[in-house]
């Protein structure tokens, strides 16, 4: 079987910025893959790849065995991009839009009709169609935002960050048309930094930090691989530094404990990974009491998928996810200055 997406040994760079130092990775047909990473880790940049948007600097891609650099408009009759921004025209109303979409991949008018009132009706949208984009809530103009990538029944429906700012609700309802659409065999490609979306949706995953794959599989696999089960410590609710360093000290000497982490961004939190099934709460807590440090949470639970991003990265996902932020806002701040 031809997979739906290939992506071998991809490179890109923006000046001296190196987006993406090597990603690779497979999508089958008819899966929902997910690629899961905090902002700035190269997921955008990979899609814009794969969607023909950014020319990559070495690299393979394919859709369903069309070369993206070769025939870069036989891939795109192929794909269905949903950018992370929706940008619609806040005039023209729901189904004008759509029509006008229609237009620009040249479809037959009578098609195009038909396939917009098929879209409306599996999106929900017969209440807003004929209403302004400008008075859509966010949850409406992502539904609107899908039918246009749908609305030439690409294979493969690529998108980026599709619930970010969406209320519960709209999130919930756009999972649910995303497993429609896998049902009526469409790939799905998926990028998020949301733990809970990828582990809901996704067959398998990859895991991108700084620009490469550090972990591939289902979720089910990347949580197996991690072992143990993990308990997380809270001292105090803002631990001293000092205070954390003595607890790590104490705990990791216990025979249960394999690792100990201590976790700065979340007020110097601990995370152990302990042996699974070991009865460790009350040894935990015996051990600190014995030693004067208190106790402000301790809880257990069985590895997650941001366990997993932690195994393969060191830090957890929130914390890349604050450390990009600070990254970020610090260049913003030094390029204003330079002003």
């Amino acid at each position: 079987m031809i997979p739906a997406i290939v992506i071998e040994s991809l490179k890109k760079n923006y000046g001296t910025l190196e987006a993406i130092k090597d990603i690779s990775f497979k999508v089958q047909p008819g899966e929902i893959f997910g690629l899961l990473g905090p902002n700035g880790s190269g997921k955008t940049t990979t899609i814009r790849c794969l969607c023909t948007l950014a020319k990559p600097d070495k690299g393979k891609i394919e859709v369903a065995g069309i070369s993206v650099l070769e025939c870069p408009k036989a891939a795109r009759r192929r794909l269905g991009y949903v950018a992370q921004e929706v940008a619609l025209d806040q005039v023209l109303t729901g189904r004008e839009l759509l029509g006008l979409q229609a237009a620009l991949y040249h479809l037959p008018k009578k098609t195009a009709q038909n396939r917009i009132a098929e879209l409306i009706s599996l999106l929900d949208l017969e209440n807003y169609a004929d209403r302004q984009t400008g008075t859509y809530s966010g949850g409406i103009r992502k539904r609107l935002d899908l039918a246009a990538g749908l609305l030439h029944r690409p294979e493969v429906l690529v998108l980026d960050e599709p619930t970010v700012g969406l209320d519960i609700e709209s999130r919930f309802i756009v999972w649910e048309f995303l497993r429609k659409l896998q049902q009526a065999g469409t790939t799905v490609l998926i990028t998020s930094h949301y733990l809970e979306e990828i582990d809901t949706l996704a067959d398998r995953l990859a895991i991108i930090n700084q620009g490469q794959v550090v972990a591939e599989g289902t979720p089910s696999q990347l949580k197996s691989r991690v072992g143990g089960d993990r308990v997380t410590l809270k001292i105090r609710e803002f631990s001293p530094a000092e205070e954390a360093r003595q607890a790590k000290t104490l705990l990791q000497d216990l025979p249960f404990v394999e690792e100990v982490i201590i976790n700065h961004c979340q007020g110097n939190s601990l995370n152990l990974v302990v042996t699974i099934g070991s009865n460790c709460l009350s040894q935990i807590e015996q051990s600190l009491i014995k030693s004067g440090i208190p106790i402000f949470s301790l809880a257990q639970s069985r590895p997650s998928l941001d366990d997993v991003y932690l195994a393969a990265t060191g830090q957890t996902l929130m914390d890349a996810q604050l450390e990009s932020t600070s990254i970020r806002d610090l260049k913003a701040e030094k390029k204003q200055q330079m002003k």
